[in-house]
């Protein structure tokens, strides 16, 4: 990979935090006029049909001849499908702030999967960076007066596993990078998640009989903007660019920048929900920025050749 390569790996990973710090922001409107599973379908609606432009003017070709489809099933049942599912059961039965302390450590999932399945190394300089940015997240939560109820196991059970699905399929989108473009798992990705959440939605509201009801959010126009921006920018373009990302530098190193989300969301609520900054949320995010930082040191982390997909090996030589 030359230097250039490396360079816009990095800037659109730290894009996508930002993209997800300010999903919450957008993702909150829209549950205030749609039900969850409804706001998910419209979501992908949105994200499928961005993805679908490109390939339906050919500006975008897709090649699926001779590739292993039932891994990008695999891939796709793990997120969309399952991080989401299991993210909005999770917190049916727990806090948002749990779920964020939760999510926080799929860096730490990431980097042992990716350990096993990928043969990834990290440096100890890289372990303690994940683990610092890990706290960091956890520091803002808890001094925030949150923490994890063990009492509520179903939940708790139900947002770890969220975090499992979401680190899986950071681990297999790397490996499925060997052999798909960023863009035909993109493309599946989103086609899939749109697919299963309509049919999740449609059932639902066909059971309840509340079907007029499927179209009542579109009458507002705070809820079209946000599924606009969840679909389009939050689901598309991260979609897009965390492949991308995947497909130069390792899993482990990724997966540390979602931690930059927690940083963003806090200046975020401030600006616009005119929140309070505190001392911890300063801590807290300078430790979260540390770590990301430490773990994405350059020229650290060695990974065996035989872990490194077809020309990704040749990359890593000139990166380093």
């Amino acid at each position: 990979m030359n230097q250039n390569g490396l360079k816009l790996a990095y800037v659109l990973a730290v894009l996508n935090a930002v993209i997800i710090g300010f999903s919450f922001l957008f993702a909150k409107m829209a549950l205030e006029h749609g039900q969850p599973v409804d706001t998910l379908m419209y979501r992908f609606a949105a994200s499928f049909a961005a993805v679908s432009i490109p390939v339906m003017f050919g500006r975008v070709r897709l090649n699926y001849r001779g590739k292993p489809l039932y891994k990008i099933l695999l891939l796709a049942t793990m997120y969309p499908f399952g991080f989401f599912t299991l993210q909005t059961f999770g917190l049916q039965h727990a806090t948002s702030s749990e779920g964020g302390i939760l999510y926080a450590f799929t860096p730490i999932v990431t980097m042992l999967l990716a350990f096993v399945f990928l043969k990834e190394s990290t440096t100890a300089l890289q372990k303690l960076s994940i683990f610092l940015s890990v706290f960091g997240v956890a520091f803002i939560f808890i001094m925030k007066g949150s923490g994890i109820d063990l009492s509520n196991m179903t939940g708790f059970l139900l947002l770890f596993l969220s975090t499992l699905t979401f680190a899986g399929y950071s681990v297999l989108a790397r490996s499925l990078l060997r052999t798909y473009t960023p863009m035909e798992i993109s493309f599946l990705m989103l086609g899939i998640g749109f697919v299963t959440f309509l049919a999740i939605s449609l059932t639902g509201h066909a059971a309840s009989g509340t079907l007029d009801q499927l179209f009542a959010p579109l009458a507002s126009g705070t809820f079209i903007v946000s599924i606009l921006y969840l679909g389009v920018i939050s689901s598309f373009v991260t979609a897009l660019t965390a492949n991308y990302v995947l497909s130069k530098i390792e899993a482990s190193r990724m997966s540390v920048f979602s931690n930059l989300a927690t940083v963003v969301s806090v200046a975020a609520g401030s600006i616009f929900l005119k929140e309070d900054i505190t001392v911890y949320h300063i801590i807290g995010s300078i430790l979260i920025i540390i770590g990301v930082m430490g773990t994405n040191y350059r020229g650290q982390n060695k990974i065996p050749k035989k872990a490194a997909a077809p020309g990704l090996q040749s990359d890593r030589a000139e990166a380093q």
